[in-house]
């Protein structure tokens, strides 16, 4: 069943929603927990600065269901940006509902609107069958590049 849902950019007043997804998904991929006053302010600083990036919110009936944030990296390779996803989260009652299709819906509408976008990427853990499933039957496939990092 598909859940329709209202998708936009985040504003301060989803910045509460956002933290708490921030923190439910730390805890459920790293059993992580996060700081929350460093947390607070580095999701109200994406949002008041729009060049490090921006959130989407997906609302049912006013209440933030899920959300995902992009920021951008330069190609020098192609003259373009790759727009990043990161910190996807769905609540848990509407996952498997379509949620995600929406929230990357409007990603690729923003994105035809900047006219400089060459295309997306994101990470998922290597364990994550079930997102890893979504990313493909959304069109998205798996690159030849490893990650690392310090």
């Amino acid at each position: 069943m598909v859940e329709t849902v209202k998708v936009r950019v985040a504003k301060h007043n989803d910045v509460a929603p956002l933290v708490k997804f921030n923190q439910l998904m730390a805890w459920e991929t790293e059993q992580k927990e996060l700081d929350m006053d460093t947390l607070t302010k580095g999701v109200s600083a994406l949002i008041s600065d729009e060049t490090k990036g921006f959130y989407l919110v997906a609302e049912k009936e006013q209440e933030v269901v899920g959300s995902l944030m992009v920021t951008t990296e330069w190609s020098d390779w192609r003259n373009a940006v790759f727009w990043w996803i990161q910190s996807v989260y769905i609540s848990p009652d509407y996952r498997r509902k379509g949620i995600y299709a929406q929230l990357y819906s409007q990603v690729k509408i923003l994105a035809e609107q900047q006219k400089d976008v060459c295309g997306f990427r994101l990470y998922v853990e290597k364990e994550n069958a079930i997102a890893q499933k979504t990313y493909e039957s959304l069109g998205m496939q798996a690159s030849h590049y490893l990650m690392y990092e310090e």
